[in-house]
C-alpha cells in the first residue's frame, strides 16, 4: 500500500501548534495506513526572556502575550486555555519539554510516533489547559508517567547524552530545511511545505494528490 512520510516540526508553546494537533489526529485517523507523521522539535521559545519579555515589551509582556495567546484559541474553540496563561505561568524555555519528547522518541518501541504525539499532547495541554510550568523536568516526567511511560528509561537516555544528540538532530534538520515556523509540515522529500495556521483540508489535499501521484512521479497539476 502506497504510504507518505510527513516531516512536522514545532515548538511545544507554540499556540498554533497547540491548535493544530487536532488536525494532525484528524489526518492519522483518516489515514492509519498511508500517512507517517515523523515529530521534530525546534525552539521558538527556547528563551523565553528574550521571545516574551523583548518582544513584549511594550505590548504588556507576559500578561500582553498571554492576551494575544487566549484571543488566538477563541478564534477556533475546539482546545481549552487557562485565563492566566504566560501570566500567571511563565516556562523558561521549551527545550526541556523537547528533550523529553527526544528521549520518548528513543524507546524502543515500534509505535514510537503514536507514543510522541501522546506525549505532546499531554504537554501542551497541561501548560496551555493547567498552567502546569513544562520547562520544569519534574514536571514533564511527571506527565510522561500520566501517559504510561517509564520515567527510569526516560532519564536514562538523558544522562547518557543519547535524548541530547536526538535534539541536537532535530536542530540541525530545522537548520538545513530553513525551517522558521511553528508548526511546519514537510511532504514530498521537502518539495511541498506547508508553515504555521493551515487548515486541515488543506494539509488533507496535499496528502491526497501525493497519494493519487503516480511511484516517482508528479502529477501534471
Amino acid at each position: 500500500m502506497t504510504s507518505i512520510r510527513i516531516q512536522h516540526y514545532s515548538d511545544i508553546l507554540c499556540v498554533w501548534a497547540y491548535v493544530s494537533q487536532a488536525r494532525l489526529t484528524e489526518l492519522e485517523d483518516a489515514f492509519p495506513d498511508e500517512v507517517v507523521i515523523d515529530y521534530h522539535w525546534f525552539h521558538v521559545f527556547g528563551d523565553v526572556r528574550a521571545k516574551i519579555f523583548s518582544n513584549w515589551r511594550e505590548k504588556g509582556g507576559a500578561a500582553g502575550y498571554g492576551g494575544h495567546v487566549r484571543d488566538v484559541v477563541a478564534r477556533f474553540g475546539h482546545v481549552p486555555v487557562h485565563e492566566g496563561i504566560w501570566a500567571q505561568q511563565t516556562p523558561t524555555s521549551s527545550m526541556p519539554a523537547h528533550l523529553l519528547l527526544c528521549a520518548v522518541r528513543l524507546l524502543d518501541d515500534t509505535d514510537g510516533n503514536a507514543r510522541v504525539a501522546d506525549v505532546a499532547s499531554a504537554v501542551r495541554t497541561a501548560f496551555f489547559r493547567d498552567l502546569i510550568d513544562v520547562s520544569n523536568w519534574a514536571e514533564l516526567i511527571a506527565i510522561a508517567e500520566q501517559t504510561g511511560l517509564p520515567a527510569r528509561r526516560l532519564q536514562a537516555s538523558v544522562d547518557s547524552g543519547a535524548a541530547h544528540a536526538a535534539l541536537a538532530a532535530d536542530l540541525d534538520l530545522a537548520r538545513d530545511n530553513n525551517v522558521r515556523a511553528s508548526p511546519t509540515l514537510m511532504f514530498n522529500e521537502g518539495r511541498q511545505r506547508l508553515t504555521g495556521n493551515v487548515g486541515y483540508r488543506v494539509i488533507e489535499a496535499n496528502v491526497r494528490e501525493l497519494l493519487q501521484t503516480p511511484a516517482g512521479g508528479q502529477s501534471w497539476c
